[in-house]
Parts: structure tokens; C-alpha cells; sequence
């Protein structure tokens, strides 16, 4: 969330901000209220300790003289009841405000291409050259040829969107996990297994719950959400703490199996393994000082085009729009793979700066040279498992059904060049 500051000292950013958005400012108009409305009771209760303490003493040295002070204890009582109902009206009102100010979206970057959805994305650049071939099966049709997959038995024992993945399908997963975290701990990243299941605290943290809890499985029963990406968890590891940033920022390559219910997705990416509930992915995390996340975030952006050139598949960069760039992010990119069945640009890489956003909302702080203050965070796919092999499939099959192999893959595939068709 944003800092109260911006609120009190540059609210004209954060309604112009709403407006680029299209958004109501509501919300932020009653963060500013309840803000206003706290700082009155917090004043009020200071006044009336301040009272408290004084009539006390008041009675202290009557005591001392043998003389009555039942007037003043009927004062103090009088005072006291009216502190405990300040102190219960201040809390009350800090909640709600706190409760409102979480649901204020980051700032957008001044860059930020203005738009509607995802249609007013801006293309950024362009990646290697569609493939002409002579069949385009869509990628669920090629898992089929090559015996990869086995999705009616998978819907029988766990219902739609969930998966056996077999053979050299499964070997080709692996390899894709293998590949990326070879890249980025070349590039100085720390791999790191993270929990699969945060609480609600620590996902509020990192995450818009209101419009994000849809999208999560929760464990009946426990406060306890499965995680719908590594980022949750590596980025809400040091809440409430003060970190040291020294030099080079905290870079984390995360490593995990991801749940998403995916409510309301429909159409063709239902179909295959596109769109699941469940999925394997390697995440980029930088943690670093204010100053430098725009760097931060070029670098998380290179990176993805490093794997995926080496894929060769073809791909483009695109610049979110701001009515597509959802409520934590100050900017973000994407990169879309050429999917030649439905002759569209497809996501398989999203790259976020959120900026201060989440470690306000985390309380994460970083030491500096004047005292602490906030970091920021930034996020990035490496590999989404199941739509870089979606990928995969459409741009490499051949027309007998097999699959090329990318050639930087090939070494955790025993060296084979070829998917054979079943």
C-alpha cells in the first residue's frame, strides 16, 4: 500500500492516480478523512491523559492534606470513561482506515502507456521469426501425438485444468526448470524453496485480497492459502524486519508448485495445459533500494529474453497498459509467445516493479545511513512450465506429430533432438 505520507503531503498524486486508472477515489478520499478523523482522537485522548494525570496528582496532595477529594474522583471517573471510549473510537477508525488504504492501488509509473485493456498494450519488441509450417495443431493435440499427456484420467481423480504429464514431456518439464535456474544462478540469484502455503496476514502483504482471494485455494480450516506463485512467499520472508541492502540488492531465483483456481477463464486456453489449476515455475525476486529498481527491472526483463531466445521461440515484449496493470504494480511488462494454432500472442512472462507498494504493506524496511525506509520489490517469470511447453509444442512440432527439442534443453534430455510422435 501507499505510504500515509503520500496521503497527507501529495493526494493530488493519488487521485491523479485514480483517475489514470479510471478508477473512483472513494476509497482514498476516506483514507484521507479517517486519517483526519484519527489524528483529531488521538489529540483528544492525549488532552484527556493529560487531565487525568493532572487531577490525579490534584488528589494526591489533598490526600496528603487530610482533605476530601470526592469531587475530583467523580472528575476523574467521568475522565477515565471518557478515555476508554477515545482509546476504543481511535483503534476502531485506525482499523478502518488501514483497511481502506490497503485497497488503494500503487502509483503508476509516469510511463505507463494509457489504455483500456489488454488490447492497448504497447509493443515493445519483436523476438525471433514465426515458423512456417504446414500444420498448426494446437498444443494439446501434439501432447496427445507424442503420448504425453494424459488429462481425461487427471480429471477423474481431481476434476478439470489438472494433468499427468509422462514420458518426455515430463523429462522436457524438468529440463525447462533446469535451464532456468542454471541462467539465473549464473547471474548471481539464490535458488530458494519456499513454503507452499503462507497465512492471510503475510498474503495481505503482498497481495490485494479483494481482488486476488478468487484466485487462491484456501485450507478449509486453517489460516492457510496454497501459494499462487513464489513470489508471495520469498517477498513477505522478511516482514516486519529490517534487512541490509548493501551493494547489490537480495536477488532470489524461487522455485515452486503453483495452485490458481483461475474463476471465470474460459474459451480455447481452457482446453490442454495452458490454463491450470496447478503448474510448476521458476520466479525472479529483487529486493532493492529505491534508487535503483528501475535498473532492477530492466535486468528481470533481459533475463526472461535470455531464456527465451535461447528457446527459440518467437516472442515480443509488451508494455501493460494501465487498465490491464492491476493494483500492485507501478509498471509492468510482459512477454507473449507466438501461439501458431490460434495465430495470437500468448503470456508467458509477466515483470512487475511494485515499488514500495508491498513492503509498506509487509512493514519491510532496509537500513540507511539517515535510519530505515521502505525497499522496493520487484517480480519476474524465468519459466511458467506448462505454457513455455504449450509453446513449445505449436512453434517445434512437425508435421508427423514430433517435437523438436531446443537445443539448450537437450542436455538434461539425454541428448535427443526429437520427441517422437507415438
Amino acid at each position: 500500500m501507499l505510504e500515509m505520507k503520500v496521503f497527507r503531503e501529495d493526494s493530488k498524486a493519488v487521485f491523479e492516480n485514480l483517475k489514470r486508472r479510471k478508477m473512483p477515489d472513494d476509497i482514498a478520499k476516506g483514507v484521507i478523512q479517517m486519517d483526519q478523523e484519527w489524528r483529531e482522537l488521538i489529540d483528544e485522548g492525549n488532552k484527556l491523559r493529560s487531565q487525568r494525570n493532572r487531577i490525579s496528582r490534584e488528589i494526591g496532595e489533598l490526600k496528603k492534606k487530610g482533605k476530601d477529594g470526592s469531587d475530583l474522583l467523580g472528575e476523574m471517573a467521568k475522565i477515565k470513561k471518557g478515555l476508554m471510549g477515545n482509546e476504543s473510537k481511535t483503534k476502531e477508525t485506525l482499523a478502518s482506515r488501514e483497511e481502506a488504504r490497503m485497497r488503494v492501488p500503487n502509483l503508476l509509473d509516469s510511463e505507463v502507456p494509457q489504455g483500456q485493456s489488454e488490447h492497448d498494450n504497447r509493443e515493445l519488441s519483436l523476438h525471433g521469426k514465426k515458423k512456417k509450417t504446414k500444420t498448426s495443431r494446437p498444443h494439446q493435440e501434439v501432447m496427445e501425438l507424442v503420448g504425453g499427456v494424459d488429462l481425461k484420467r487427471a480429471a477423474n481423480v481431481t476434476g478439470r485444468r489438472f494433468y499427468f504429464l509422462t514420458g518426455d514431456l515430463a523429462r522436457l518439464e524438468m529440463a525447462l526448470i533446469n535451464y532456468a535456474i542454471d541462467v539465473l544462478c549464473e547471474r548471481g540469484y539464490s535458488l530458494t524453496i519456499p513454503p507452499f502455503m503462507m497465512n492471510k496476514e503475510a498474503y495481505e502483504g503482498v497481495v490485494d485480497l479483494n481482488d486476488f482471494e478468487e484466485v487462491m485455494y484456501k485450507i478449509e480450516d486453517h489460516d492457510l492459502y496454497l501459494i499462487a506463485t513464489s513470489e508471495h512467499p520469498l517477498t513477505s520472508r522478511f516482514k516486519n524486519e529490517i534487512i541490509e541492502i548493501k551493494g547489490e540488492p537480495l536477488r532470489y531465483a524461487g522455485i515452486s508448485t503453483n495452485f490458481r483456481r483461475e474463476v471465470g477463464a474460459h474459451g480455447m486456453s481452457d482446453r490442454g495445459i495452458w490454463r491450470v489449476h496447478q503448474f510448476a515455475k521458476v520466479e525472479q525476486v529483487i529486493i532493492c533500494k529505491p534508487e535503483d529498481s528501475k535498473k532492477f527491472h530492466d535486468e528481470l526483463v533481459a533475463n526472461a529474453i535470455h531464456i527465451f531466445k535461447g528457446l527459440e521461440i518467437p516472442f515480443r515484449v509488451v508494455d501493460i497498459c494501465t487498465g490491464d496493470i492491476g493494483t500492485v504494480a507501478a509498471r509492468k511488462f510482459d512477454l507473449e509467445a507466438w501461439m501458431p494454432s490460434s495465430q495470437q500472442w500468448k503470456e508467458v512472462v509477466s515483470a512487475s516493479n511494485c515499488r514500495s507498494y508491498q513492503s509498506v504493506r509487509l512493514n519491510m524496511r532496509y537500513r540507511t545511513p539517515e535510519g530505515t525506509d521502505f525497499p522496493h520489490t520487484l517480480n519476474a517469470t524465468a519459466i511458467a512450465t506448462t505454457r513455455a511447453l504449450a509453446a513449445i509444442l505449436e512453434n517445434n512440432q512437425q508435421a508427423d506429430g514430433s517435437v523438436v527439442i531446443p537445443k539448450v534443453l537437450r542436455k538434461w534430455m539425454g541428448d535427443q533432438n526429437l520427441i517422437k510422435a507415438k
